[in-house]
Parts: C-alpha cells; structure tokens; sequence
C-alpha cells in the first residue's frame, strides 16, 4: 500500500513539473501561483483514475471526508441512476401494454362486426373485411412483440433496484436505500395493475375467439344443408 501511494505521489510531481516547466514563459506572479498549487492540493483531496476505475484517495481526513462518507455517497449517486432507469422502463412498460391491449378491442371489435354480417356480404364486401381483420391480427402481434421486449428490461431494472437498495443499506444510506425500495414497490404496483388488465382482455379475446369459430362452423353447416335442399331429389336417389 505505501508503494502504491508513492507511486501516486511520483505520478503526481511528474505532472506538476510538467506544469511548472510550461509555466517558464509566463509572467513570475502566474508561476508564484502554479507553484502553490500543490500545497493547496496537499491539504484537500484529488481524484485518481487506474484502469478505468476512479477513486477519491486523500492523505489526510479533512472537513469530515473518510472511505466511508465517500462510499455512502457512491452508492447514493447509484440508487438515483438505478431510480431513474426504473422509472423509464416503467413508464415504457405501462405504456406498451396499454397499446397491446388497446389493438386487442380493435380486432375484437372487427370480428364480432364480422360475425354479425356473416352471410350478408358479397365477396368483394367479405374479402375487404378480412384484409382489415388481417392487418389488424399482425398489429396486435407487433403489440404484442413489443411489451414483451420492455418487459424484460424492465425486469432488469427491477433486479439492479433491488441491488443498489441493499448496496445503499449496507453502505450505511439509509435514505437512498428507503427511496429505492419505495420506488420499487411503486413500480411493481404499477405494472401489475396494468397486467391485471391485459389478462382480463386476453380472456375476452379468447372468448371471442371461441365464439367466432363456433358460428363459423355452424354457418358452415347451414350452408352445406341449404346445398342440399338445391341438389335435385333423383340424384339422391340410390339405384
């Protein structure tokens, strides 16, 4: 550890020799300045970067600062960016469920309308309705494809909540750690109340489904009885 801050603080007067020898052509009062710097800098605290981790080392504990406060706030700064990628996936989640649910009613709306002109239609008219109901199915299934893809994300965002709140409460931010775990429940009373509503109009979809393949059918076989009646009794006749 005492290699590791040394090597810090050669790293450190490189870099001011450095400053200090660009600062040659400048006037003695800005050089007077620079060559304060690293007192003023030896009394507070600077940020280091190794590997593409940064820290907040410090040789001595000022103004209150030690591992822990600087920990507390770390993972305070987390639980925000954890809050704020919940909140969106949320709000996206909510929102995309409520347009698969929305297109759900638009085809059940089309095929009942459907089923209560069946027989009524030339095949213009029927062909015309079908390409409607078609285009239709394949925007409930875009709907469809698309909560399930915020949901899963926002299940990630569910699971890296959950983390930064333990993280938090362990780190010793109590408050950071409340407000995460506020949010979540928040969150998941949100979704589940939309779900509650997806689930209620994927039954009535199904229902309708049912409905409509059952009348299909009976048309069907009225239409095969009425074919029938038409056929001339002598071809029906058995020799």
């Amino acid at each position: 550890m005492g290699a590791f801050r040394r090597g810090f603080a050669a790293l450190g007067l490189l870099r001011w020799s450095a400053v200090l020898a660009g600062s040659s052509r400048r006037s003695p009062s800005a050089r007077h300045r620079l060559a304060d710097l690293p007192l003023a800098a030896g009394r507070s605290w600077i940020s280091v970067c190794v590997g593409g981790l940064c820290a907040v080392p410090f040789s001595q504990q000022t103004e209150g600062l030690t591992y822990e406060t600087l920990i507390r706030r770390a993972s305070s700064l987390v639980t925000d960016s954890t809050n704020t990628f919940l909140s969106q996936t949320t709000l996206a989640l909510v929102d995309s469920i409520a347009e698969y649910i929305k297109a759900m009613h638009t085809l059940m709306a089309l095929q009942q309308r459907y089923m209560t002109s069946v027989g009524k239609l030339n095949p213009a008219e029927e062909d015309s309705v079908w390409q409607v109901i078609i285009h239709q199915r394949e925007q409930v299934k875009d709907r469809r494809d698309e909560y399930k893809r915020l949901e899963s994300n926002w299940m990630n965002a569910i699971h890296l909540s959950e983390l930064a709140a333990e993280a938090a409460y362990n780190a010793g931010a109590d408050h950071a750690s409340v407000t995460a775990q506020t949010n979540l429940q928040v969150a998941q009373a949100q979704v589940e109340q939309v779900r509650l509503q997806l689930l209620e109009t994927e039954k009535k979809m199904a229902e309708t489904k049912a409905e409509e393949m059952q009348r299909m059918a009976q048309f069907a076989s009225r239409n095969v009885e009425e074919e029938e009646e038409d056929i001339p009794e002598a071809y029906l006749r058995e020799d």
